[in-house]
């Protein structure tokens, strides 16, 4: 099981604080710090429309021009956004067997997906 994230994201420290509670093992990618390969996006756009990838209420989406922002409309142009701001992207991801189970952080969702 991989959680994708940045550290200092405070739904991410939630998703960790719950996963770690629950005994759930897991390795955690940075993005800050390892970024996100196009083959990763790619997988995720086949499971997820790029609407539900996209974080648009975040400080990286507002601090885009709006040129930017029209010029995502389609996977491609989201797996570009993406890969070249990482913060960009929705987050927490949970992902097990290169199959995202889950995009944000919801408790409930979390016990459900991963109860023995």
């Amino acid at each position: 099981m991989k959680l994708y994230g940045i550290p200092n994201c405070s739904t991410v420290k939630k998703a960790r604080v719950w996963l770690d509670a629950s005994g759930i093992v897991y390795a955690f990618h940075d993005f800050k710090k390892l970024g996100v390969d196009e083959a990763t996006l790619t997988r995720w756009l086949a499971q997820q429309p790029w609407e539900t990838l996209i974080n648009r209420s975040g400080t990286t989406w507002r601090g885009l021009s709006d040129a930017e922002k029209a010029g995502v409309v389609d996977h491609a142009s989201a797996r570009t956004l993406m890969q070249a701001h990482t913060s960009v992207i929705k987050r927490p991801l949970l992902e097990q067997e290169d199959r995202l189970l889950a995009v944000g952080f919801d408790e409930a969702r979390y016990a459900t997906l991963l109860k023995p």
